[in-house]
């Protein structure tokens, strides 16, 4: 029997992508688990796996092809022995003119508005369906048709927050909607307030000449998510100054050792002091949510990564648990695969904690916005010799400032303060960091 494939959601934030590279043609055999195209989505381009087997039938969406919509058709698989003839039916089955949501296939789920925009990843094609037992549990208790639910777990595994995102947004509940209906007629037909058009788009003067660099799906997310992260949560900051003197010199010590199969770098200590300090201090470790603020039991450190397409964060996990030289070769070979676009979604998400470094630009000191849904990210400037004084007098030191930004909702400034204080003396006396 045909199925439809469907253009997945390879990353939370993603609601369409780009169709980047077809590695099956029509007529060839897939079986579970091939690779069979590659996806642009707004954070990388990954590969899409296949879940089922047969042949590809139909390709519905030419490689190449941007903004198409997450849990679309983009091909059509056929069971081995069905004519290819009848790749066709299950597209113009899938969304007659007419038809009530309730009709609509398993394939191309219909939700509500509120869910609509949310990313619909259901990481398969055809009528399967992934979800937890827990959230089929709290689905069938409360009547709820899951195909109408937008899975968010990986490879679109419907989990329990989805199903009671869904519940709350008066999912598969189709009788209220229909009788609201004619109620918000009269208020359609009102005419719009003026403050109600949208802003004017901005523009260069004419007199101005530009070059022209399109918006990817990854920076039009960054974009969204920053200003959301500004706007939505309440920052404060804190600064605190570090001697890097006894750093500098126990790393130059370990690199210079004979057959060192490494080359570490002041953020690698970095990396290492702040999984140590969030251990001691797992209070900053956290993430708010309107029901409760939830703190990780696992640290893992999300480091910002520029690259021509924007910033991201790949993640180094249970940094507290590694040494330097595997933090080290880690966090390199992240980073190349960020530059290169390929960071699997469980490379770049679920960090509890960022750092972002600006120092190697000789930035001496800047205030980084939150990444959410993280409480804190540590803000690093540029190491340089300043005067400052010691046991009464005038010394010269290597120092470095360093500025956490907080989530006043979920951790105070005592938390973030106690924070800088474990994170200090980690760095100043690194030998710690290798007991």
């Amino acid at each position: 029997m045909a199925q439809n494939i469907l253009m997945p959601a390879l990353s939370p934030t993603m609601t369409e992508g780009k169709l980047a590279k077809w590695l099956k043609k029509e007529g060839d055999s897939v079986a579970a688990g091939d690779v069979i195209a590659e996806i642009e989505t707004d954070k990388a381009t990954m590969e899409f796996e296949a879940v089922d087997e047969g042949v590809i039938g139909k390709i519905l969406v030419a490689e190449g092809t941007e903004g198409v919509l997450v849990n679309a058709p983009i091909a059509i698989l056929l069971e081995e022995g069905d004519d290819a003839s009848a790749a066709v039916a299950p597209v113009a089955a899938s969304a007659p003119a007419a038809a009530p949501a309730a009709a609509a296939p398993a394939s191309v789920p219909v939700s509500a508005a509120p869910v609509a925009a949310q990313p619909v990843p259901m990481g398969a094609y055809g009528t399967r369906l992934f979800a937890s037992p827990l959230a089929r549990r709290i689905a069938k208790n409360a009547g709820l048709d899951l195909t109408k639910v937008a899975g968010s777990g990986p490879r679109g595994r419907i989990v329990k927050h989805d199903v009671e995102a869904a519940l709350a947004a008066g999912v598969g509940k189709a009788a209220p909607a229909a009788v609201a209906a004619p109620a918000a007629a009269p208020v359609a037909a009102a005419p719009a307030p003026a403050a109600a058009k949208p802003a004017p788009a901005l523009k260069p003067m004419p007199w101005q000449s530009y070059t022209e660099h399109a918006n990817t799906g990854m920076r039009k997310t960054i974009a969204r998510r920053l200003a959301e992260s500004k706007q939505t949560v309440p920052h404060f900051y804190l600064s605190v100054d570090i001697e890097l003197d006894g750093l500098l010199a126990l790393r130059k010590q370990l690199n210079d050792r004979p057959g060192a199969d490494y080359k570490l770098s002041v953020n690698d200590f970095i990396i290492k002091a702040c999984a140590l300090a969030l251990k001691k201090v797992p209070a900053a470790n956290a993430m708010w949510t309107d029901e409760a603020i939830l703190t990780f039991d696992d640290v893992d450190v999300s480091v910002a990564v520029a690259t021509d397409a924007g910033l991201i964060t790949p993640v180094i996990r249970n940094a507290d648990r590694k040494g330097l030289s595997t933090i080290s070769n880690e966090m390199k070979g992240l980073a190349k695969k960020a530059r290169d676009g390929k960071l699997k979604p469980e490379e770049f998400q679920g960090g509890g904690f960022t750092i972002s470094n600006l120092g190697m630009f000789g930035i001496k000191t800047f205030s980084a916005i939150i990444n959410p849904p993280q409480s804190c990210i540590l803000a690093v400037g540029a190491g340089e010799e300043r005067v400052v004084v010691r046991d009464g007098a005038v010394a010269i030191r290597q120092m470095m400032t360093v500025t956490l930004s907080v989530d006043h909702r979920s951790v105070d400034g005592a938390v973030g303060a106690e924070f800088l204080s474990a994170l200090k003396p980690l760095l100043e006396d690194p030998i710690q960091l290798m007991l």
